[in-house]
């Protein structure tokens, strides 16, 4: 079963990823948490979205634009590493607080919970239309790029952020995505890079083959993304899968998940 769920929502994730900038991490993790500490749900996520970025490398990477790689790219590389350091430091501090419903305990944790709150923000970003109109001049970039990694290194949550700030750069779509491609492949190398001298031996390597199931996934669903970039406007599902994501990320930060 968790096999099915999480290479279907690697699938549809993937599609929608290619309309916003934004999608495939943030919506994949929870499916993850499902099954696995939201720790290592990160990191598998983590792989995924990487994996699926290489094979939009050679779709829309040509698109990229130079200075955008420089001046937003740069500062999120060096932020993503912060942010997975971060991340890998606060999995083992002290539970906050542990409660029982029947015979089941459930434990909230420091590391549950943050995730949780930034699930609910970036989630609430989709919804409010207002935050999504904020705007943020070329000369902000990298500051852009360093919120957009550090986010992206602590819980993968680096779209959102990377969309709000090159909105505005006055790029066309193709460049935008082009760019936004490039910039996330380079930040979830680094941050694989920093998970895997932790979460190696917390499991990572125990689950390949899901991996590779859900990388397959999300690449199908990236070709056929591909093929509707200019057909389709998706906010009716981007607000409820924003709504479905506050209610599981409320699940997970009460200790639920």
């Amino acid at each position: 079963m968790d096999y099915v769920i999480i290479c279907l929502v690697a699938f549809v994730a993937s599609i929608l990823t290619f309309f916003s900038g934004f999608g495939l991490g943030t919506i994949l993790l929870p499916a993850f948490s499902l099954f696995f500490p939201v720790e290592i749900a990160i990191a598998l996520t983590g792989i995924v979205h990487f994996f699926n970025n290489i094979y939009k490398l050679f779709l829309v990477g040509k698109n990229a634009n130079k200075n955008v790689l420089i001046y937003f790219g740069i500062p999120a590389v060096i932020a993503s590493f912060l942010g997975a350091y971060l991340l890998i430091n606060i999995t083992d501090l002290t539970p906050l607080y542990e409660y029982s419903i029947g015979n089941k305990l459930f434990i909230i944790t420091p590391v549950k919970l943050i995730i949780a709150i930034l699930l609910i923000a970036f989630a609430i970003i989709e919804l409010l239309p207002f935050l999504k109109k904020l705007n943020f001049k070329k000369k902000h970039l990298p500051i852009g790029g360093f919120l957009s990694g550090f986010f992206g290194g602590l819980s993968g949550h680096q779209g959102a952020l990377r969309s709000a700030f090159l909105i505005n750069a006055g790029l066309t779509k193709e460049v935008f995505i082009g760019s936004a491609v490039v910039i996330s492949a380079f930040v979830d190398f680094t941050r694989i890079s920093m998970y895997s001298t932790h979460f190696l031996e917390s499991g990572l390597n125990d689950n390949i083959p899901l991996i590779l199931c859900a990388t397959i996934s999300a690449i199908v669903g990236a070709y056929f993304g591909n093929k509707m970039l200019k057909k389709i406007t998706l906010e009716f599902i981007q607000k409820l899968v924003a709504v479905l994501l506050i209610a599981i990320s409320i699940a997970l930060g009460v200790g639920l998940l």
